[in-house]
């Protein structure tokens, strides 16, 4: 299939086959395509939990509303932010690009300044805004990777966060869930896999400047 082809068939999957489980060769290209997500100013904000363990899955359904696709899925991908984003998170970035590229600090120390004087001026609120629209970013593009290698996934804000996060242990890892995304292979009897897409005309959506 072509990416238009790819994109036509991708749905939000309602019933998942809870027999069939993805490869790890197929996670491995999920994590990677995650982790090669765009992000505001390069900073990863983001972090991305894989779970497939079944009974883990099976405890999160009561604070997801009960949607079974948390539980049958072959994995859970649940994404976060960093709850607390500090100017330390700033160098830490700035001495990984040294690292890889081999960049001088003095090319470097202009950038680093002024990063961290933005960064300086937001509140927490404000960092942890920043970084949630960075997770749907990444959601976007895990969507549109899954679409590509023929993965069902069903992308989800419906959860009670502050469960996960407790659950999960997330708090202790300077982490907050925001998103889920459910990946596996539909049910054979997903009624919703075989419904005609629902869209605006493209000329109603797509405004064209020449």
């Amino acid at each position: 299939m072509n990416i238009i082809e790819s994109l036509e068939w991708r749905y939000a999957c309602k019933k998942f086959d809870k027999t069939k489980f993805l490869s790890d060769a197929k996670i491995e290209t999920l994590s990677e395509a995650f982790n090669l997500t765009a992000t505001s100013f390069g900073l990863q904000p983001i972090k991305m939990l894989i779970i497939k363990d079944k009974q883990l899955q099976k405890k999160l359904v009561p604070f997801s509303f009960d949607q079974q696709q948390v539980h049958n899925a072959s994995h859970l991908l649940v994404i976060c932010i960093q709850d607390y984003f500090t100017l330390d998170d700033i160098d830490a970035y700035f001495d990984l690009e040294k690292e890889v590229r081999g960049t001088s600090e003095e090319i470097l120390q202009p950038y680093r300044k002024q990063l961290k004087g933005i960064f300086a001026n937001k509140s927490t609120i404000e960092k942890q805004k920043s970084a949630i629209n960075q997770a749907y970013i990444a959601l976007g593009n895990l969507m549109t990777v899954c679409a590509l290698e023929e993965i069902d996934a069903c992308p989800m804000e419906g959860f009670i966060a502050q469960k996960y996060d407790e659950i999960l242990n997330l708090r202790e890892q300077n982490l907050k869930s925001v998103l889920l995304l459910p990946v596996g292979y539909r049910a054979h009897d997903d009624f919703m896999s075989t419904l005609k897409k629902v869209r605006k005309p493209m000329d109603e959506t797509v405004i064209k400047i020449s």
